[in-house]
């Protein structure tokens, strides 16, 4: 397997299966690190899920320092800090595993990502060699302190202050942080200031038990109950200057450079919560009788299985292409010299525009399934003694998470036309020939070819149609397209939609050819489904667009284009569906 694709080059490139990594190829020693974590969850975590939602004293806190205890909270912190040092893969599975845990994981993620990677990636020794081993075992545990009152997704327009004291020892850090996850309890907080009258952010280490630290009581939340999330107020905190993180001035770049990471990890994080939904909605349906049936033998219950399998497996599928591939950069770029923190960091942000997408296709795809499970548990999902409650109300928090999903669209599409700008990536010079040469456009033969052959072919059409947009609204807005947030949404949908089904049609093709299961059929019907709807939407998209930047002969030939690109032959998805349904419904659980 090689890594030949920079982010967002998928676009404009041919992608073969042997390139990309899926889920049938962890090995031995990856998937044991995530039964440990699972086996953590069920036996730890699920008998206090109604505990922890009644924030029952210390014990969030206990169970964290639990999980250090066994090594789970330094599974990616280098060894000679007491962590695991496992690659960036093996953590993405881990966080999968942890990911079915409800509050419990939203603490969990907070303390192993926002609050030890900025000490991680950009500590000197001295601060990892006081800090980082505590975070790794748990002794300490840790917060992330970005958000203000006036200050949510744009970071910088924060407040907080920090001024050198006259001797030169300390920064007095006065402000106010608010929705700060683990601040109930948390040791160690990296908090976010303005040095003196600085424009830009600089970032903290500060001990929570500092003098001038105080806190508002526990907020009280639509979901994630049991996650501690207090404001917390720093007044004339004294913080020794050798806790200053990084370069003076830095802090916006680290905020984000921590938030793409954070993206890539929550969609790995709600992979659990999926399968965990999904295993709920299969044994309620086969126990749930109504007019003499089970409700899974119900073709409207099965449309809803079908439906909750093939995302989640559509998100598996990209997650794990992506993780493989950051981790190669990972190696390349400490290959070349760069310290940990500099190989993590610039592994990540050359996947930029696929972190994005993959938080917002990840978190909608999850708050779809549970949605179903409450439907299909009818009254009994609207009751709080049901699981479907605590699923449906705590999947909400992912698509404002790690950046609000309006942003992470707008973050996919403007960090891919960046690439294409800087000449990263061909991606502008690959949509001006497709303009010049509209009439030269050709329709996928359905009925001819090989499976796989025609499944490329319709495939690069859909990246043809996600790219012909570019040049055309760029000419249309020029410098105002920043404002024509609409627009790039929809630019934004076709781009991930096109990125998910190809990591499906990539993964299910070699499970195919290198005959990784006994029957294939059930891959394809769910990669069937997934192909009619993604073009359908992409269809959709590209017409909204058209109508927001064209008329006359100009629309009629882009029209004409876009219909050419998207032309499919319909498939009986109600039968694929049935199929994926019937076999969960036989086995009673996730099985893929």
């Amino acid at each position: 397997m090689s890594n030949s694709l920079k982010g967002g080059e998928f676009l404009i490139k041919d992608v073969d299966f042997n390139d990309v990594f899926i889920p049938e190829e962890f090995d031995e020693e990856q998937l044991m690190i995530a039964e440990t974590c699972s086996d953590f969850v069920e036996t730890e975590i699920v008998p206090n899920f109604a505990a922890l939602d009644d924030h029952a004293e210390g014990l969030m806190a206990s169970l964290l320092k639990k999980a250090g205890e066994l090594g789970l909270l330094g599974i990616a912190i280098p060894e000679e800090y007491e962590g695991f040092g496992q690659s960036f893969l093996t953590n993405m599975k881990a966080n999968e595993a942890v990911g079915s845990a409800y509050s419990f994981s939203v603490a969990f993620m907070a303390h192993t990502g926002i609050g030890s990677l900025p000490l991680a990636y950009y500590g000197n020794d001295e601060q990892k060699e006081k800090y980082l081993a505590d975070l790794a075992t748990g002794e300490k545990l840790a917060a992330y302190c970005l958000t203000e009152p006036g200050a949510g997704s744009d970071a910088n327009a924060g407040t907080s202050k920090a001024v050198l004291t006259e001797d030169g020892k300390h920064y007095n850090l006065n402000g106010q942080k608010m929705w700060i996850t683990n601040g109930g309890f948390a040791d160690l907080l990296t908090v976010f200031a303005k040095i003196d009258k600085d424009r830009v952010l600089s970032a903290f280490l500060v001990e929570a038990d500092s003098e001038g630290i105080t806190m508002n009581p526990e907020e009280h939340k639509m979901g994630i109950k049991g996650s501690s999330t207090r404001q917390i107020f720093f007044n004339d905190v004294k913080v020794p200057v050798e806790n200053l993180l990084g370069r003076r001035g830095t802090g916006f770049r680290i905020a984000l450079n921590i938030l793409h990471i954070g993206r890539i990890k929550l969609a790995a994080t709600v992979l659990g919560g999926m399968k965990r939904a999904i295993n709920y909605s299969l044994t309620y349906s086969n126990e749930r009788k109504q007019f003499g049936s089970f409700l899974s033998e119900f073709g409207a219950i099965k449309h809803k299985i079908g439906e909750q399998v093939i995302k989640t497996f559509a998100t598996e599928s990209a997650v794990y292409r992506a993780s493989k591939d950051v981790e190669l950069m990972i190696d390349k770029l400490k290959a070349e010299g760069k310290s940990y923190g500099e190989a993590n960091i610039g592994g990540v942000a050359e996947f930029e525009p696929e972190c994005a997408l993959l938080k917002v296709y990840g978190s909608e795809s999850l708050d779809y399934i549970v949605d179903e499970m409450v439907q299909i548990y009818g009254g009994m999902g609207f009751s709080s003694e049901a699981p479907a409650d605590r699923s449906y109300r705590d999947s909400r928090i992912n698509r404002i998470f790690e950046g609000t999903n309006e942003i992470n669209r707008l973050i996919t599409v403007d960090a891919t036309m960046k690439k294409g700008m800087k000449h990263k990536i061909d991606l502008f010079e690959a949509a001006n020939v497709l303009l010049e040469n509209l009439d030269d456009i050709q329709a996928v033969d359905s009925a001819n070819g090989d499976y796989f052959e025609i499944k490329h072919a319709q495939l690069s059409n859909l990246k043809k149609a996600s790219i012909l947009f570019l040049p055309v609204i760029q000419k249309t807005f020029g410098r105002k397209l920043m404002f024509e947030e609409e627009v790039l949404m929809n630019i934004s949908d076709m781009i991930m939609n096109t990125y998910i089904l190809e990591s499906t049609l990539l993964r299910v093709e070699k499970i195919d050819k290198l005959s990784l299961k006994p029957d294939v059929s059930l891959y394809k019907d769910m990669l069937d489904v997934l192909a009619q709807d993604m073009i359908r939407s992409i269809n959709k998209s590209g017409f909204d667009i058209i109508g927001s930047i064209a008329d006359g002969e100009e629309k009629e030939k882009l029209c004409k284009s876009l219909n050419t690109l998207t032309c499919i032959t319909s498939v009986n998805v109600k039968e694929a569906r049935r199929h994926i349904a019937n076999k969960l419904i036989d086995e009673g659980r996730y099985i893929f």
